[in-house]
């Protein structure tokens, strides 16, 4: 059974955002440049499934060789603990060496956030690269390889029974209590600059991508395929693009799960304004199972996406399943839940007969170039396989 909930963006403007820009991603890649490890995570071209899903290319951002997390939230989460650890010491964000800031403190400091996992991950990472405290809470049903990923990291995890916007609450009053800093990457009233950070510190992924697309055959995109879960990467991503390509010269489609499609919602509203969808928001896609959208990032994808999807956990399945076991002479993609939705809902709009009309309304065709983004790898290595050997969560079920 095939569930596939589309809204065209009635709220379109084409207006860039002032927080992202080509110019500020610059400066949080300079600040990723400066890391053990960072490389660009490749794009791949897939040629062979290109052709049989009737488009020019698709190029995959491959976010599973992040920092060797797995994942590519830590960009978001390093950058905004050297903001805050900058900001704390009365230093420039340039000034700050992940090596040496912790002898600048007279103890370390405690950071705190509530994470579905890869970005808890990437907070629990970055505060031991700068000697630094980190406590994580964690929604309930999470996996235990998430948990046992993050305490790997040297930081305290707890997991609630209480869904994942909730924990966001607890994690904040906790903070709040025990004088802690809070790094969450969804905004409310009184709490919008670190959230900024964090979608900010994801333009580096973005701006890797339009660099590696430039240097390519296949050339830059002409669709981009974004998920989102708050909307926090996903507005980061698309304010960096418009920014830099113009909103006029790509189409952009959202998708989410439709346990937790709060930006489908809130871009299928008659006003435009943010809805929040509750519940146990439960999903195989973790990361995106989020019902309250981000603020921040909320107004530039009214006003630059040009379609909102809803798809079922199989979409993912499936997806997950293309980009591991790939046509001849493509290349393997090891994508994880949250990672493969953009993917499963591609082959969807090339083979379902829904799916077909707004592929044909959007121009996704023999000279489209689509760029999706794989956010993450077999984070939970178990259902990987459940999903990839075994066929769990079939399309046609």
């Amino acid at each position: 059974m095939i569930m596939l909930k589309v809204s065209n963006n009635q709220f379109y403007t084409g207006e860039t955002c002032s927080l992202f820009t080509t110019e500020i991603a610059q400066r949080t890649r300079e600040f990723h440049r400066q890391i053990d490890g960072y490389q660009p995570t490749p794009l791949v071209s897939l040629p062979q499934l290109a052709s049989k899903l009737g488009v020019k290319a698709i190029l995959v951002k491959d976010e599973s060789h992040r920092f060797g997390l797995n994942a590519f939230k830590v960009l978001g989460g390093s950058y905004a603990l050297g903001r805050l650890l900058a900001e704390h010491l009365e230093m420039d964000i340039s000034e700050i060496d992940l090596k040496t800031v912790a002898s600048k403190l007279d103890k370390p400091l405690v950071f705190t956030t509530a994470t579905a996992g890869n970005h808890g991950t990437g907070v629990a990472w970055a505060a031991r690269e700068m000697g630094q405290k980190a406590v994580v809470y964690m929604p309930k049903g999470s996996a235990q390889a998430s948990v046992n990923r993050i305490k790997g990291l040297g930081a305290e995890c707890i997991v609630t029974d209480v869904n994942y916007d909730d924990t966001v609450r607890l994690a904040n009053k906790t903070a709040e209590e025990n004088g802690w800093m809070l790094v969450q990457d969804t905004a409310w009233e009184g709490y919008d600059k670190i959230p900024t950070w964090i979608s900010q510190g994801y333009m580096t992924m973005a701006d890797e991508a339009i660099e590696q697309a430039t240097a390519m055959p296949e050339g830059l995109p002409t669709h981009v395929m974004l998920q989102a879960g708050v909307g926090a990467m996903a507005g980061g991503v698309l304010g960096y693009l418009a920014d830099k390509l113009g909103a006029d010269n790509f189409k952009t489609v959202i998708a989410e799960p439709s346990a937790a499609d709060c930006i489908f919602r809130s871009g299928s509203s008659k006003d435009g304004n943010m809805v929040n969808v509750t519940g146990d928001l439960n999903s195989i896609m973790a990361g995106l199972a989020c019902g309250e959208p981000n603020p921040v990032t909320w107004p530039i994808l009214r006003d630059c996406s040009d379609v909102f999807v809803s798809v079922d956990d199989n979409v993912a399945a499936t997806g997950m399943r293309i980009l591991g076991n790939p046509l001849h002479g493509d290349t393997a993609v090891t994508s994880g839940e949250s990672g493969a939705i953009t993917m499963g809902l591609l082959h969807l709009l090339a083979n379902h007969p829904e799916g077909q009309k707004i592929a044909q309304n959007i121009g996704l065709d023999q000279d489209a170039v689509v760029m999706i983004f794989s956010t993450e790898g077999d984070t939970n290595a178990d259902r990987y396989r459940q999903i990839v050997w075994e066929g769990k969560l079939p399309l046609n079920d």
